[in-house]
């Protein structure tokens, strides 16, 4: 898709960030530089096979590094860099890759990672001690290597288990390119005409489909910012036109509550899409109004590809809705005790869905991959109905799973860190609902006998072991949590009693 960009569209700038850019010319050079020295690591040979991680932040480095990972003939690993210690140390061994290729500023966590796990090849990018991608564009001798094949995989996206520890889904070629063509059915895009603005992170499923796979689907221009700040965004929109905004609801809200926000041109933008967390429909409303700019809402997974429906450009909205299965893509509801029975319409139980988009299974988990495929279904974990025209609404989770700000945050791992906290006798963390981020992790404790931690401690005890956005919100250290008629944590009273201290 970047090659034949880069060849009819060449002269077209592919990429901004800060000061920097790019045209496809100079992009596909940059891919191809990366491609050969990760090829360099193996005599020069395909890395089929072979898996290359990549722990940055929103920048050029992060888009060069993910086309051209993909180049080299290995699968890519996305990661968030603001992990842990103990988060990457799962996933890096877990995914065994050859080389990782991580921003300087985390090189401090890194560096003794790759050390302590044997992976003998490390990529230091950005900063003042970090290389740069772009050292190629100007190199006319830099070509691509020979592809990779639709059946290999492409992408090792890391997503929460239900085990309190991420499982990597395995995502090929072919199942990802279908994805990009299955998504233009329902959101069209115009060639060379579009300016797509990337605010959500590119190592997260929802930002490598929606902006950096959108904007050479289009052969259009992609503006990165390295991270969110509303003044920023609200700037990009106007100055650089921008005319696609794939966003989440925390960044509608926190761009609506902005001082400028009135006051910023918006006439450039014809749509905004709406992902990785339920949108209310108040916040839909007022955007319109506002801008004048509809939004429109998807439903997906890392498991699907990532898309599963869309509200369609053009179509007639449906309150609550998130649109229609994607072409090519069955969506049934079935009964959750036995996932067999398929439930009339207006009926709420587990989504289930077939699709050439679907992964082709977890990374060493046999047992959650026979889970979740089943029949040649793709079970969901998501609790939904269908309306009689085919809406698709999705109404709770199956899965103990909390959507914080768009990420995925599992409460089982939020009580094994802080089961390893001496003090702490027992642990349930839940979700609830928040006005801004659309939920939080909230705990309860209790503590050991003679121990006299404070909440401010557990807090901190979190943020040295967990990525900032799994931190509980508050943690309440109480006398007893509430247990069920059989001794088990009941984490339904447990939601209900934190309401009630918040």
């Amino acid at each position: 898709m970047l090659a034949a960009t880069a060849e009819h569209n060449g002269d077209v700038t592919a990429l901004i960030h800060e000061d920097r850019q790019l045209s496809y010319d100079q992009y596909i050079r940059c891919v191809a530089g990366l491609a050969r020295q990760l090829q360099s690591f193996k005599q020069g040979k395909s890395l089929r096979g072979e898996r290359v991680a990549l722990i940055c932040g929103n920048s050029l480095e992060m888009a060069v590094g993910l086309f051209g990972a993909h180049a080299s003939g290995a699968q890519i690993v996305p990661v968030n860099p603001i992990y842990t210690a103990r988060e990457l140390t799962h996933i890096l061994s877990d995914a065994e890759p050859l080389a990782v290729v991580y921003d300087a500023e985390i090189a401090e966590i890194v560096q003794p990672l790759l050390d302590e796990l044997g992976i003998a090849h490390g990529i230091e990018v950005g900063g003042e001690t970090g290389v740069r991608f772009d050292i190629w564009k100007d190199d006319p001798d830099m070509s691509l290597p020979d592809m990779p094949a639709p059946e290999d995989f492409a992408t090792l996206q890391y997503t929460g288990g239900t085990t309190g520890l991420p499982k990597g889904v395995n995502i090929t070629h072919h199942q990802l390119a279908t994805n990009l063509s299955q998504r233009e059915t329902g959101w069209p895009t115009r060639e060379g005409v579009e300016r797509i603005l990337c605010v959500m992170p590119l190592f997260h499923v929802y930002a490598s489909s929606m902006a950096l796979h959108l904007a050479v689907y289009c052969k259009s221009q992609l503006n990165i910012l390295s991270r969110y700040r509303p003044d920023t965004v609200l700037e990009c929109i106007a100055q650089e036109r921008i005319t696609l905004l794939p966003v989440g609801p925390t960044i509608f809200h926190g761009l609506m509550g902005y001082d400028g926000f009135s006051a910023t041109d918006f006439s450039s933008l014809r749509v905004a899409y709406s992902g990785s967390a339920p949108l209310p429909e108040e916040t839909l409303k007022r955007w319109e109004e506002a801008t004048g700019c509809p939004i429109l809402e998807g439903y997906g997974q890392s498991e699907a590809g990532p898309v599963v429906s869309v509200v369609h450009e053009g179509a007639a909205m449906v309150a609550g809705s998130v649109g229609k299965p994607l072409i090519d893509t069955v969506v049934e509801i079935v009964d959750v005790e036995t996932g067999t029975n398929v439930l009339p319409v207006g009926e709420q139980g587990e989504i289930r869905l077939q699709g050439p988009q679907v992964m082709s299974g977890y990374r060493n988990r046999p047992e959650e991959t026979a889970e979740a495929l089943r029949d040649g279904w793709l079970y969901t974990g998501d609790i939904g109905e269908l309306d009689e025209e085919g809406n698709l609404f999705i109404r709770d989770r199956k899965k103990d799973m909390v959507i914080v700000g768009g990420y995925n945050v599992y409460p089982r791992e939020i009580d094994e860190v802080l089961y390893t906290h001496p003090d702490i006798s027992e642990v349930a963390a839940v979700g609830v609902a928040d006005e801004y981020r659309g939920e939080v992790v909230r705990a309860c404790v209790t503590l050991r006998d003679g121990a006299s931690t404070t909440s401010d401690e557990l807090l901190e005890f979190c943020r040295q072991e967990l990525a900032k956005y799994k931190v509980p919100a508050k943690i309440d250290i109480l006398d007893e949590i509430p247990k069920t008629t059989v001794g088990k944590i009941d984490k339904s009273a447990v939601r209900e009693l934190l309401k009630a201290l918040a």
